[in-house]
């Protein structure tokens, strides 16, 4: 199908509507790893059923939290709230108490919807009890709300009201207020000294990006096919190229809980037979190099994005018969901007851009082939939430989305030649090198630190600390950052202590030349 911007000026879960009549309230649709299965009836239902107890214990119109795995329960949950007009943040529950604690201030969630059983499994106790003593503004203390105790509330008058509902969906959901140009998900991303912004994507945003990215693979991507998703929802890749566009195009979805169980993952393929795979080079790197002889053999296609991809993962995947895939995205974008597919692919590139995705070189200094990246389109966010401006969308200058990374274009294909913002992307992880700087400040302060990051063939970069600190240890700063809820990934791989860390003549830290020195002393060892 060709790309419609009008058609995309919807609903998420409009869109919903339009795909179970087009594909059939019986299909399945959703499925997890145990082989529980919903149809687009049971999903529908859910919602309604799910979505009116959520609002009614969660009144009035601020956005609501949610900290769950990759299961078909944060899906209804998400659903149920975009049926009710309501906007859903999605909250990565890797980031951290202190990362977490300082998204619900700058989104001002009050309420956060999680599991006890997640909590317990993943170990995230000190988590739930930093938000539940945490405000999301002054006087607003946060409520956490369990699955399970929403669910034993549940009577047989909810149960009824999702029946009848569901029979009206469309005009039901046209009553509870859901617009397109609304806000339906909010995403947290670091921001430049490592306290996370808001991005607010709106419903049209989302849903013309499931289009986009559906009228790129026609030909390729059918309804007849199913997609394995292991990626965690709290990115955009994993929540709209993952699930939403696969659910809203009638192609069945597996979730499964972790990218990381690498052995496990292999054998559900082999056992449910995806046809399309979405992963991280890091995560099918792992996946190809855990795979026995016929795990992937229903596989055609694995779709990559979130950091570049190594000819090592490329030769990996060579040896199956699964063609791989290349896409490049932002979570601003919602996030996919560009991606190859088969007819139209050029290895080395991440493709070309989506439909309706305008693109736009500025030139830096220095750099002759290429520029730096913006884009316009249909599926760029409604802007950022920053923390100095609580729960306020600042729209993009005049819809031009600063993609930060310095690319050239040649036939329309997309190369990006390199990151122009200190950020480092370890296992498809955005991390600010300011705030890891900050990290190590807080250890020693009377101290200088910069923080490189280098090549790594398998987590795509890591991270070196340069100090001048004499007498730092990797184990300090690993011991504070577990202390006060930073991110492990936060932690260098390793120290480099120096005498003085290179200064420019204004004061400022000469960072090519701290780069040079790390990369000297590394082709020494």
């Amino acid at each position: 199908m060709a790309f419609d911007a009008t058609a995309a000026e919807t609903t998420i879960f409009d869109a919903l509507l339009a795909a179970r009549m087009r594909h059939g309230g019986g299909k399945v649709i959703l499925q997890d790893a145990d082989g529980a299965a919903m149809t687009y009836d049971d999903l529908v239902l859910a919602s309604f059923v799910l979505g009116r107890k959520l609002c009614g214990l969660m009144p009035g119109h601020e956005p609501v939290g949610v900290l769950l795995p990759n299961v078909p329960g944060l899906v209804v949950a998400a659903l149920g709230l975009n049926a009710f007009g309501r906007t859903l943040a999605v909250l990565n529950y890797t980031a951290g108490p202190r990362n977490l604690v300082s998204a619900l201030k700058t989104g001002q969630i009050r309420r956060v919807v999680t599991s006890r059983r997640f909590i317990e499994k993943a170990n995230l106790q000190d988590v739930i009890e930093a938000l539940g003593g945490a405000e999301a503004a002054p006087g607003k203390p946060v409520e956490i709300v369990y699955l399970e105790d929403v669910r034993a509330a549940l009577n047989w008058r909810d149960k009824l009201s999702g029946v009848i509902s569901s029979r009206f969906a469309r005009w039901v959901h046209g009553r509870q207020g859901g617009a397109p140009e609304r806000t339906a998900v909010i995403l947290f991303t670091s921001g430049t000294e490592g306290n996370p912004k808001g991005v607010a994507l709106t419903n049209a945003n989302i849903v013309a990006n499931c289009q986009q990215i559906f009228a790129r693979a026609e030909g390729h991507f059918t309804p007849a096919m199913s997609v394995l998703n292991p990626l965690p929802m709290f990115h955009s890749f994993g929540l709209t190229a993952g699930t939403l566009m696969p659910i809203l195009n009638g192609m069945p979805v597996i979730l499964y809980p972790s990218p990381l169980h690498y052995r496990e993952i292999p054998r559900l393929i082999a056992a449910k037979k995806p046809a399309v795979l979405f992963a991280t080079d890091t995560f099918a790197a792992g996946y190809a190099r855990a795979a026995k002889p016929g795990d992937f053999d229903s596989l055609r296609f694995v779709v990559a994005g979130a950091e570049r991809v190594k000819e090592t993962t490329r030769a990996l995947w060579a040896e199956t018969q699964a063609v791989f895939l290349e896409g490049y995205g932002a979570t601003e974008c919602a996030p996919v901007i560009s991606v190859n597919v088969p007819g139209a692919t050029r290895i080395g590139t991440v493709g070309r851009a989506l439909a309706g995705v305008e693109t736009k070189l500025v030139p830096v200094e220095g750099i002759h082939d290429g520029g730096r990246l913006l884009v316009r389109g249909p599926n760029v966010m409604a802007g950022y939430i920053l923390d100095d401006a609580p729960g306020v969308v600042l729209p993009p200058e005049g819809g031009w989305h600063d993609t930060g990374d310095i690319v050239s274009i040649d036939d329309g294909f997309i190369t990006i030649k390199g990151r122009a913002k200190r950020f480092a992307k370890i296992g498809g992880e955005m991390v600010s090198l300011a705030a890891v700087e900050s990290l190590a400040s807080s250890v020693w302060p009377g101290a200088n630190h910069v923080v490189v990051a280098l090549a790594d063939p398998k987590k795509g970069e890591q991270l070196i600390l340069v100090t001048d600190k004499p007498d730092a240890e990797r184990s300090a700063l690993q011991a504070h950052a577990q202390d006060h809820g930073f991110p492990e990934l936060w932690v260098p791989r390793a120290l480099l202590v120096v005498a003085a860390i290179p200064m420019l003549g204004s004061g400022k830290t000469d960072f090519p030349a701290t780069n040079a020195m790390v990369r000297q002393t590394r082709a020494m060892l």
